[in-house]
């Protein structure tokens, strides 16, 4: 069976497959720009976006919203004929502006969670940017259609729900996910289908796209078969020639072991998921010195936060993996090799044929 193409307002690409946004620096420019051109939806991630700028140690917001920009302008110049999406947190600092830069430097889709995205319509009002806001629950889901129709007349392009299987930040709580409380992806989905489904319009559809820990074709089906219009996938993009980090980061996740995955608290509060190294055993004993405060997500506190995640993330995707802080899905560890990512969605589309 064929993929169907995932509509998402008037924008239609070919595979029902988003690239997952992934900072800092994983998924830039190149890398959204191959998933763009194979016929998926690529996706730059906005956090701290500028840390190859000059100005960024000096100005990290202005470098940020110049490299934003810029990184746009070449994911397009890359996929003339793509969809380039860009991810925003809620929690970034500068939250308002870098959705402001997202827009003006041409991003065709803005998908923003950490957060819910209340005022996301007001920022990008009279342009023709598409929506898409992360949740992890039905109840999520159904706040902000609520809120963006009753202050802004209009309904979420998407939705993406994300499970507790996913890397990065998560939307759950610690004790949640060690205690096995948090409900699974698929029952999310389904409740998040049911949920939205009396928000549509005759002439607004909102398609759900299921998200975290999918990995191959056989649980791109799954999700498809459960009625998700389509998928997100990030961890299984970061072992491919075009992904933006560095060879050393990638070669993490080729040698990593299932049990080298575990949860850990992100300095912001939030539990996030991450391959077990050096600097993860350090945090777990004493807090590190922060010398410079990047003000970079809203609610950290640089007196007291245990480390600072943009200096965490930012030795990880330049290569120094072991004083670095590596985010992974739960499914992280079946990764064997490094390919191009056109190959990835040529095995993907038969793995899904073969699952359906």
């Amino acid at each position: 069976m064929k993929l169907a193409p995932l509509k998402i307002g008037n924008l239609q690409s070919k595979l029902p497959i988003i690239q997952g946004g992934m900072g800092i620096g994983v998924s830039l420019s190149k890398l959204a720009a191959a998933v763009a051109n194979e016929g998926g939806i690529g996706t730059i991630s906005g956090v701290q976006i500028g840390f190859k700028d000059p100005e960024f140690e000096t100005d990290s917001e202005k470098a940020n919203i110049k490299a934003l920009k810029n990184e746009i302008a070449k994911a397009k110049e890359l996929a003339p004929e793509g969809i380039i999406a860009v991810n925003l947190m809620v929690a970034l600092s500068n939250y308002d502006d870098m959705v402001k830069a997202a827009v003006d430097g041409g991003a065709d889709i803005i998908v923003s969670g950490a957060g819910i995205p209340s005022r996301l319509p007001e920022l990008v009002q009279g342009r023709k940017c598409k929506l898409i806001p992360i949740v992890s629950s039905g109840k999520a889901a159904k706040i902000i259609c609520k809120r963006w129709k009753s202050r802004y007349n209009y309904l979420p392009d998407g939705i993406i729900v994300e499970g507790p299987d996913a890397g990065g930040h998560l939307g759950f709580s610690m004790d949640q996910l060690i205690e096995g409380g948090n409900k699974d992806l698929e029952t999310i989905v389904k409740e998040t289908i049911e949920i939205v489904r009396p928000f549509e319009e005759e002439d607004k559809k909102i398609p759900i796209i299921a998200a975290g820990g999918i990995f191959d074709g056989s649980d791109i089906a799954k999700f498809l078969q459960l009625g998700a219009s389509g998928v997100q996938m990030g961890t299984r993009f970061i072992a491919t020639e075009e992904c933006d980090a560095s060879k050393a980061y990638k070669n993490e996740f080729i040698n990593c072991k299932k049990g080298d995955i575990q949860l850990t608290q992100s300095p912001v509060g939030m539990p996030g998921r991450a391959i077990r190294n050096k600097f993860l055993s350090k945090i777990s004993d004493e807090r590190k010195n922060i010398s410079k405060c990047y003000n970079c997500l809203s609610k950290c506190n640089p007196a007291t936060t245990l480390y600072c995640i943009s200096e965490a993330l930012l030795n990880a995707v330049k290569g120094n993996t072991k004083e670095g802080l590596i985010f992974t899905g739960t499914n992280g560890y079946k990764i064997e090799k490094i390919v191009s990512v056109k190959e990835l969605m040529q095995h993907l589309k038969r793995e899904v044929g073969e699952g359906m």
